[in-house]
């Protein structure tokens, strides 16, 4: 990671500071992060801790259908394609209502 410079290398003096170097998350947002995590881990499924994140995450689809499906778009691919990286096939299925005594 390549470090920013200044003429001094230090703040002050009416000087922009070196900053933040690049990909290094913000403290506060990596601690907020961390304390969602552990809430949710620790909320559980039932409130108390039961199942862990997976539980919360389960109760969360279950209960709040419209959040749950905002999450699954931040955690899905953007771009989804077929198999070997393909375009994606699309099959017709018809279902047919088989009368008593069809088999």
């Amino acid at each position: 990671m390549a470090v920013k410079e200044t003429k001094e290398n230090r703040v002050g003096k009416g000087k922009a500071g070196p900053g933040r170097p690049k990909g290094l998350p913000n403290k506060t947002t990596s601690k907020l992060k961390d304390a969602i995590l552990l809430a949710a881990e620790k909320s559980g499924g039932d409130t108390k801790g039961k199942d862990g994140l997976v539980g919360y995450l389960k109760r969360v689809a279950d209960e709040d259908v419209k959040a749950f499906s905002g999450l699954l778009g931040k955690v899905l691919p953007m771009q989804v394609t077929g198999e070997d990286g393909g375009p994606i096939r699309v099959a017709k299925v018809e279902l047919v209502a088989l009368e008593d005594g069809d088999s």
